[in-house]
């Protein structure tokens, strides 16, 4: 579980980076968001045979909230794992600086291990990993025991973490913003969302 400050006019691909950072996901599969009937990713241009999401570059998360009145939206990260993330917004607020958003404020539990195999490979992954007998741990010796940390993180403790977690606008960054990796928003009065996920 994660709990954000966002900005409302956040695109869908920057919180896609935002929910990577806070969860510990390396960004290395496809996603997608879903809100009713709708669905927004990256479109493939090489896509021949199917339906191809909704430009998630192009689309914001008020828009999204907006046009399809969805408090909860699903985002689904890794096509082959299928993780499934429920976001929830639980509060909107008008006419706020989004200064130092997007901002982690709470966060219990981490992320398996990329491509374990979804979550009964996980399962598989956490019983292999806590069975004493040598030959069942050595089945998942490449993800190594190490790849599951603690299961409970308190917000105090994630001070680096909210630093590094990706920050963006709509607008150029500052140069010294650009020079560490992080964008930053502009004071003045826009709209920031909390939104739940896990």
């Amino acid at each position: 579980m994660r709990r954000l400050v966002v900005p409302v006019t956040l695109r869908l691909d920057r919180l896609h980076l935002t929910l990577q950072e806070a969860f510990g996901w390396t960004n290395s599969h496809l996603f997608e968001f879903f809100a009713g009937e709708a669905h927004w990713g990256i479109p493939d241009p090489d896509n021949d045979y199917g339906h191809q999401p909704m430009d998630a570059r192009k689309a914001r998360l008020c828009d999204i909230v907006r046009e399809t009145g969805a408090k909860t939206i699903h985002y689904l990260y890794d096509f082959g794992d299928s993780w499934d993330h429920v976001i929830k917004l639980e509060k909107w607020f008008e006419n706020t600086t989004t200064e130092g958003l997007p901002f982690l404020l709470e966060a219990a539990g981490r992320c398996p291990p990329e491509d374990v195999g979804g979550a009964p490979g996980y399962a598989e992954y956490l019983a292999a990993i806590s069975d004493p007998r040598p030959s069942r741990a050595r089945t998942h010796a490449p993800l190594g025991p190490g790849a599951v940390r603690s299961q409970r993180r308190r917000p105090e403790g994630t001070r680096s973490r909210r630093q590094r977690v990706v920050r963006h606008k709509e607008a150029a960054a500052t140069r010294h913003a650009n020079k560490i990796g992080v964008k930053r928003h502009s004071k003045g009065p826009q709209s920031y969302a909390y939104v739940r996920s896990g």
